[in-house]
């Protein structure tokens, strides 16, 4: 079965914000995005502030008559509640508006099935519905056979709204049983990386911060990115060479918003998961929102979630914008904490794989190493990640270079040569181990 109808929007609809306390901060222009993103028609945006939501209404009984006129006057078909409503809220504003109500959640979830497009994406969207509407559509005595289409109801088809709890209970089993399947083979995959000594790199962030545009930058790619929210939902992976590094698995992962119901984080653990398993964390900001302070929490509110307890570097996104400048931030000798860059222009990417290589690999360093005519496959290698500054030959053909890497990375590519350090590095052999035993400490 298809559980994608794809109505493109055009809906007449009514937004309406409601601030529940007096110091509560809305984003109504990020909530109109959404709208827009979902294919609202909008007609006119509602404010409302309460001391606490109405057990009946959410909004109060006075505000939603007064919705009721707007809707009638400006023939809307479609009101949206930036807020997530209980199912009875849900009905009752239906009944006393007499038009269809969806909350924050719903609209959310339109946007995803619009989005989804590998076979993992769609199975975690009709998930994530089914779980939302079930207790919506389940014992309500409405016919929703209608309803077919619109904004809020891409999903679960005709027949799946009219089977019972015990069915759409099977339904979900059913879809929960497929994605443990597809979090074996991402773990299957993982383990190979693991094995090969391949880190993974995860992007992660806000919303439209930007970060599929720094993914397809760093990887050459052609993933498809957009200036409108959650303009990508499926993870997506590339494997890269990365100067000082090597093979590395770069990871764009899904956007993240504020007040992401929990639902939706669980329906989409199997592609949280990339981040979950990776060696870094790339949190890209939007440094010319000015929201952007309040975005970074969302975003490490989730990560906690999750429990993503993982090395982040916060990547500083659109200084273009900002008017930033490209520049590296430590929070002590050695250790990135942010970076500054433009993934439009490219400014700053020098130092985006400089604090990458540090986050990594530790504190990158010149070596003199001296190899012996036998030792060119180690040669190779060096020239391979593109760290060489410079080589010459002394009188007995040995090869003596000047050598910019991690010491972690050097002395892993030592080992698997199954060469000996002390011949390699001669008397600065001892301060390599310290360094190291230094390193192995601070990780």
């Amino acid at each position: 079965m298809e559980y994608f109808e794809q109505k493109q929007g055009g809906e007449k609809t009514i937004l309406v914000s409601v601030a529940i306390h007096i110091l509560e901060d809305l984003d109504a222009e990020e909530f109109r995005l959404l709208a827009k993103s979902a294919g609202a028609e909008i007609l006119e945006h509602v404010h409302a502030q309460r001391f606490k939501p109405d057990a009946k209404y959410f909004i109060g009984s006075g505000k939603a008559e007064e919705i009721a006129a707007r809707v009638e006057e400006l023939e809307a078909t479609l009101v949206i509640i930036d807020h997530a409503l209980t199912p009875s809220q849900e009905r009752n504003l239906s009944r006393t508006i007499k038009c269809r109500v969806i909350d924050r959640t719903r609209l959310i979830l339109d946007i995803f099935a619009q989005r989804a497009r590998t076979h993992e994406g769609k199975l975690q969207v009709e998930l994530a519905q089914l779980d939302h509407l079930s207790s919506r559509l389940v014992g309500t005595g409405i016919s929703l056979d209608s309803q077919k289409g619109g904004i809020g109801l891409r999903g679960p088809g005709e027949t799946q709204l009219e089977t019972d709890r015990r069915l759409l209970r099977v339904r979900v089993g059913q879809l929960k049983d497929k994605l443990e399947k597809v979090r074996q083979t991402r773990i299957q995959g993982r383990a190979a990386r693991q094995k090969a000594a391949i880190p993974t790199v995860s992007l992660v962030g806000y919303t439209n911060a930007g970060k599929s545009t720094l993914f397809n930058t760093l990887a050459k790619s052609d993933v498809y990115a957009a200036d409108q929210l959650f303009a990508t939902l499926d993870p997506t992976l590339r494997r890269l060479e990365w100067d000082g590094i090597g093979p590395l698995v770069l990871a764009d992962t899904v956007g993240f918003v504020r007040n992401l119901a929990h639902a939706l984080v669980e329906s989409f653990k199997a592609t949280l998961e990339e981040t979950l398993e990776a060696s870094l964390l790339l949190h890209v900001i939007d440094s010319s929102s000015p929201d952007h302070m309040e975005q970074i929490e969302a975003v490490e509110k989730v990560l906690k979630e999750i429990g993503a307890d993982i090395p982040i570097l916060r990547v500083y996104n659109k200084i273009d914008q900002s008017g930033e400048q490209a520049k590296i931030i430590y929070a002590k000798p050695n250790v990135p904490e942010r970076v500054y860059v433009s993934a439009h222009t490219g400014e700053g990417f020098d130092l985006l794989r400089q604090a990458v290589q540090e986050c990594l690999m530790g504190q990158i360093q010149n070596f003199d190493v001296l190899l012996k005519p036998a030792y060119g496959k180690l040669r190779n290698q060096l020239y391979a990640l593109n760290v060489i500054q410079s080589e010459n030959y002394d009188d007995e053909g040995n090869l003596h270079l000047q050598v910019y890497i991690a010491p972690h990375k050097l002395e892993q590519l030592i080992k698997q040569a199954h060469l000996p350090i002390n011949e390699i590095l001669g008397l600065k052999a001892k301060q390599f181990h310290r360094e190291l035993e230094e390193f192995e400490i601070k990780s």
